[in-house]
């Protein structure tokens, strides 16, 4: 497939794209939603985020093992996934003061625009043909399980300590984004001394959302041809840009200033989460293995 032939592609799924998401906000009731101050840019920036988190599920198709409806449903969850079940779980969680009904409204938002773009996405670029899966694709992740405790306890671990410290010395650090939360800065470690006492569930939390970035980038690691670097680089960019793109839009619920805080700080925070996770699930995984033994026959 030619670079044109691609660009073209990207460009008709950014379309279907918008039409999605303006169509899913009208069904749930969320169309008329808009900020104190509205954007006259707001179309552009909507088509922006279209064209980012097109580029990227195109990436992912594209260079996929998979096809038909399998790579559907793979795409599905990966783009649900990313976009609006991790992003709204936290919403539930720390944005206390949304309207009755608002996150609840999100989810179901999240389907109706993943469901369809999944499967054109995957007719348009032409991913429908089905090729037999080969043993090297079949042996990805295979992993004994006292293996996968120790790398998911690694990659919890790195996971909190990223969130935290991000957290703090990127987007704690804004007076607006302080004011939003009702909170104060007292330092690091006095603002994690807090944390712990005043919220002990929140270091639990985002352990179990670690495993389920894990979950996510082992589908993805599973779809994708290519080695390490090239699955750490695409679940890296999945996490940071995929899930992050939204942030640039304007809405109701939260300051321009404090959205943009937290999209530096997650986008960044992600990005390096995706490479580390990336690189630890590929690192002496089952085809590795595979292949060494075939090198010895």
């Amino acid at each position: 497939m030619s670079v044109l032939s691609v660009g073209l592609r990207v460009f008709a799924l950014t379309i279907l794209l918008f039409v999605c998401i303006a169509a899913a906000s009208g069904i749930v009731g969320l169309a008329n939603a808009q900020p104190a101050n509205p954007d006259s840019s707001a179309a552009l920036k909507l088509f922006l985020v279209c064209v980012l988190e097109a580029a990227m599920m195109a990436n992912l198709i594209l260079r996929s093992r998979w096809t038909g409806w399998r790579l559907v449903a793979a795409v599905f969850v990966v783009f649900y996934a990313v976009t609006t079940f991790m992003p709204q779980i936290e919403s539930a969680v720390f944005l206390t003061h949304l309207p009755p009904g608002t996150v609840p409204r999100l989810f179901l938002m999240g389907v109706l625009i993943a469901a369809p773009f999944s499967l054109f996405a995957v007719a348009f670029l032409g991913k429908w043909k089905a090729r037999p899966e080969t043993l090297e694709s079949t042996s990805r992740l295979d992993l004994p399980a006292g293996e996968w405790v120790r790398k998911l306890g690694v990659i919890a671990i790195a996971y909190v300590i990223l969130y935290f410290t991000f957290g703090y010395f990127i987007a704690w650090r804004n007076p607006a984004l302080r004011e939003y939360y009702g909170g104060v800065d007292n330092g690091f470690f006095p603002q994690m001394q807090s944390v712990l006492r005043d919220t002990p569930w929140l270091v639990p939390f985002q352990i179990l959302r670690a495993i389920c970035w894990a979950g996510i980038a082992g589908l993805v690691i599973k779809m994708l041809k290519g080695g390490w670097l090239e699955a750490a680089i695409t679940i890296a960019l999945l996490f940071s840009v995929l899930m992050n793109a939204q942030l640039l839009l304007p809405n109701p619920y939260m300051p321009a200033t404090v959205r943009m805080s937290h999209f530096v700080e997650t986008a960044s925070s992600n990005f390096i989460f995706g490479m580390l996770i990336g690189w630890l699930l590929m690192k002496d995984n089952g085809e590795s293995k595979l292949k060494l033994a075939q090198d010895a026959a």
